[in-house]
């Protein structure tokens, strides 16, 4: 069964989704499906792993949370969750390229498969896929826009920030 509920964040409204195994994923708002397919149907919106959740995420907008601690529940291909599950290893005011990702993941010929991986990232923020961007240096991107990616960065101070939210 899969427990949903929308909560409201400085970048929006998301949409977050668990199973008795831990959250299954944190959906934007303006999101067309395609991502990340699971059924919202019904009313199941209590479940502590929403609670906690919710919870951990006004934290780190409060600047008060730089790591979650949440049971996660990733489903996808062994490559897809290898990818995500590097994502956790990227530090809180830090970022790293696609290329840089592919070459930790012991594949430096992957870069674009890692980018697809990312791409697909159901638990955006949590697995903190804003923090991976182009060789360039470019914000590549985003399920929530590059817009909102420039924003968390700016937020955990990994790129020059100006005024915060």
């Amino acid at each position: 069964m899969y427990y949903h509920r929308k909560i409201t964040t400085p970048v929006g409204e998301l949409l977050l989704i668990a199973t008795d195994k831990g959250l299954r994923a944190i959906l934007w708002e303006d999101e067309d499906g395609s991502r990340v397919k699971l059924p919202v149907e019904g009313d199941h919106d209590t479940h502590p792993v929403l609670d906690e959740t919710a919870r951990q995420l006004d934290e780190y907008f409060a600047g008060n949370r730089r790591t979650f601690d949440l049971p996660l529940h990733f489903e996808g291909t062994p490559f897809q969750q290898q990818v995500w599950t590097a994502l956790l290893q990227i530090p809180y005011g830090k970022t790293v390229s696609y290329a840089q990702l592919a070459n930790q993941l012991g594949n430096p010929k992957a870069v674009r498969a890692v980018g697809a991986a990312n791409g697909k990232n159901p638990i955006s923020i949590v697995a903190p896929c804003h923090r991976v961007i182009g060789s360039s240096g470019s914000l590549t991107g985003f399920a929530g826009g590059v817009a909102v990616k420039e924003r968390l960065l700016r937020m955990e101070g990994a790129i020059p920030n100006s005024t915060l939210f």
